[in-house]
């Protein structure tokens, strides 16, 4: 039999072409797949998340923040899986929008945790443009083959109740429509108590180190269901 002399450069050309081709052919060709080649080599889904000062540890000594412990809980459970934190104090939708495709593009996300509208509630920003802009992040992750996990807020009741209900309404709104899992109120058992000042800064706005166990445990369990 004639073996083939690859020593030669034609033919060893031909070699380095073949298995070119054959890596191309099983290179994941979208954001689950990729998801899924991580978690087969053991490395688990990376979770992104895009929120605001709630989610960016503002005026919180570093790694007291929801999101970290997140880390820990995760790494506690043994449950593989990377968390990048993209969240930015003071972003509103429209921000958190045009941040998502490069994000996206960048992380090869399995699971995306959008934590916006707050700022935009702040701002009296239109309500039609909140849920236009929660609408189409979810939608582009969902495209790039993750899960996405979208994290409610509600207003004080100084806003009107009218506005309140329809506020904290559009987060459900959006997530029914795109099929996406929910945290109806990330402040819930936070800013919803008869002495919730205990677990707010000193500027009554940012809840305080004590107050980020309790925005976890708010997230966690719709989080848990999107990593099996």
């Amino acid at each position: 039999m004639i073996r083939p002399d690859f020593t030669k450069p034609g033919r060893r050309a031909g070699l380095l072409g073949l298995m070119l081709c054959t890596f191309m052919l099983v290179l994941p060709q979208n954001g689950q797949a990729q998801a899924a080649v991580q978690a087969a080599a053991g490395a688990g889904p990376t979770i992104l998340v895009v929120g605001d000062s709630l989610s960016a540890e503002y005026g919180l000594k570093r790694g007291s923040g929801w999101v970290r412990l997140l880390e820990q809980r995760l790494a506690s459970e043994k449950i593989p899986a990377r968390v990048v934190n993209a969240s930015i104090s003071g972003d509103t939708t429209s921000g958190g929008r045009s941040r998502l495709p490069a994000l996206l593009s960048q992380h090869k996300p399995g699971v995306v945790i959008i934590e916006l509208g707050g700022n935009d509630a702040l701002r009296g920003l239109p309500l039609d443009m909140t849920e236009g802009n929660l609408r189409a992040m979810t939608q582009a992750a969902q495209k790039a083959g993750a899960r996405v996990l979208l994290v409610g807020m509600q207003v004080p009741p100084n806003y009107g109740s009218d506005y309140a209900a329809k506020f904290s309404g559009l987060f459900a709104k959006v997530a029914k429509d795109r099929k996406a899992a929910l945290v109806p109120f990330l402040l819930k058992g936070v800013g919803d108590t008869d002495d919730a000042t205990r677990l707010f800064q000193a500027d009554r706005i940012h809840p305080n180190e004590q107050a980020h166990p309790l925005m976890l445990a708010n997230v966690w369990p719709e989080l848990r269901k999107l990593l099996k």
